[in-house]
């Protein structure tokens, strides 16, 4: 190869941007969901759901419930990995390609995923609040998703990467995007509009069917919101551990 082809497929951008852990998570996502079709039979699938799809009933009659419970311990985080259906992990994974990039970028991998779990068990147990005792299943990752929707609301609105001097050796420091207080949601009219969006389409699902007439919307609601509301609440325990690991990493002048 001449230097000048060398040259050229140095400058090239990567065919994804996203960070590692991002693309390595949404393609975990759909191997398992293409695990799922292809590698059970109907009845191997009936036993993915009793066995990590979150179903409240197990709180109200667990001696009865399939599988007991002890996949109480588990399923409000293993219900994050599966989906109903194609439409339903495609359109997570880019959810998730969307607002975790930020995160991922932000916090680093180990912060991304503790936010994803932590929103999930979150969205879990909202949905546990409005479905107490019921039959119903619980499965995707929107509830992660929202969480990391929820941590990037509180830095992504605000002004560009801050650049300032450091007071004792006089070099230049990138500060990144300050982290939005919580009060101050009300008060950036993007980071607002964003979230009032966000609350009103969510709370407004469950009347969808009185005004369609039809019958129930078959989406957690109540899994985003929870999630998302954790979300809003990790940022800053984020920001402090990454701040921490700043300060740790960077060499103090005598």
């Amino acid at each position: 190869m001449s230097d000048e082809q060398h040259n050229d497929s140095e400058g090239r951008e990567p065919i994804f941007t996203l960070p590692p852990v991002v693309l390595y998570f949404v393609g975990f996502l759909i191997l398992v969901h293409v695990a799922t079709l292809f590698a059970l039979d109907d009845a191997g699938r009936r036993q993915l759901v009793i066995w990590f799809a979150f179903i409240p009933l197990r709180f109200t009659d667990f001696l009865d419930a399939p599988g007991g419970a002890w996949p109480l311990l588990w399923t409000p985080f293993t219900h994050a990995l599966m989906h109903a259906s194609w439409e339903h992990v495609l359109i997570n994974a880019a959810w998730l390609a969307i607002f975790g990039t930020p995160v991922a970028r932000r916090y680093g991998s180990v912060l991304f995923l503790a936010v994803f779990f932590i929103s999930a068990l979150a969205g879990a147990f909202a949905y546990l609040a409005t479905a107490w005792g019921q039959v119903g299943v619980l499965v995707g990752a929107s509830g992660g998703i929202s969480g990391l929707t929820g941590v990037a609301v509180r830095f992504v609105f605000q002004p560009p990467v801050v650049i300032a001097r450091d007071p004792e050796t006089g070099a230049p420091v990138g500060y990144g995007r300050q982290l939005l207080p919580l009060a101050g949601l009300l008060r950036s009219s993007r980071a607002r509009a964003f979230t009032l969006i966000w609350v009103g389409l969510n709370a407004i699902t469950p009347l969808l069917p009185l005004v369609t007439g039809g019958g129930g919307i078959a989406i957690a609601w109540q899994a985003h919101l929870g999630g998302f509301f954790a979300g809003l609440l990790l940022a800053t325990l984020c920001d402090q551990q990454a701040r921490r690991e700043f300060n740790r990493n960077t060499p103090q002048s005598d």
